[in-house]
């Protein structure tokens, strides 16, 4: 094990930083669209459920399916890559912001705009508060699973740690494997222990901001 990153860890630590940069970036693009399509559907249950059954749908593909589909519009490499897990994240991600929002209590929403609150500020100031957990569930994990998915892109010379298993598995290696496989586990941890801290501080903040 010690021999295998003496003489390679540079280049191991290029593929952590590649693979760090497309789940990053799919995470990134899928937030954005969930909350997009939450603040233009939050009062139009049929259109959310519609988009939910639809990113399910796309969820259900497989993933080296998924690659081919796309290959010849956006061809081989990252862009892909991103492209594909930020469709697989979307809907873990709409799932938690859903089941969080729909989770608070409707006489907070009332009361809320019995005080004069437009739907954007009651959504704010009142639900996106309160949702706060499930969303951060959801986060933790899509992490998790864009994480473990990311190391199939190396199948479409997009990078990362995938690398490092399919060259243990084409040379009948072990170590590029377990390698492969702690270097994936570190990352996700380190993302999974600073999305924790978001998580205590953005809750932190909402709920000084609530008592005021």
């Amino acid at each position: 094990m010690s021999d295998y990153w003496n003489a390679n860890w540079p280049t191991m630590l290029e593929d952590m930083q590649q693979h760090l940069t497309i789940v990053l970036s799919a995470l990134g693009a899928a937030l954005i669209i969930a909350v997009i399509v939450i603040l233009l559907c939050l009062h139009h249950e049929r259109w959310l459920s519609g988009l939910t059954y639809f990113f399910s749908l796309l969820y259900s593909i497989p993933s080296f399916a998924f690659f081919a589909l796309l290959l010849p519009l956006s061809g081989l490499g990252m862009r892909t890559a991103i492209i594909v897990l930020t469709l697989y994240a979307e809907y873990v991600l709409l799932r938690s912001f859903i089941t969080g929002i729909q989770g608070v209590d409707p006489q907070l929403v009332e009361v809320a705009s019995g005080m004069g609150m437009t739907s954007r500020q009651t959504f704010w100031k009142v639900q996106f508060p309160l949702a706060l957990p499930a969303i951060f569930s959801g986060l933790q994990v899509a992490l998790a699973s864009t994480m473990a998915m990311a190391t199939i892109v190396a199948t479409i010379n997009a990078g990362g740690l995938g690398q490092l298993l399919f060259e243990g598995l084409q040379g009948q290696q072990v170590v590029p494997i377990l390698w492969g496989t702690i270097l994936t586990m570190v990352l996700t941890l380190g993302c999974a222990g600073i999305l924790w801290l978001i998580e205590r501080a953005c809750t932190h903040r909402w709920r000084r901001v609530l008592k005021a």
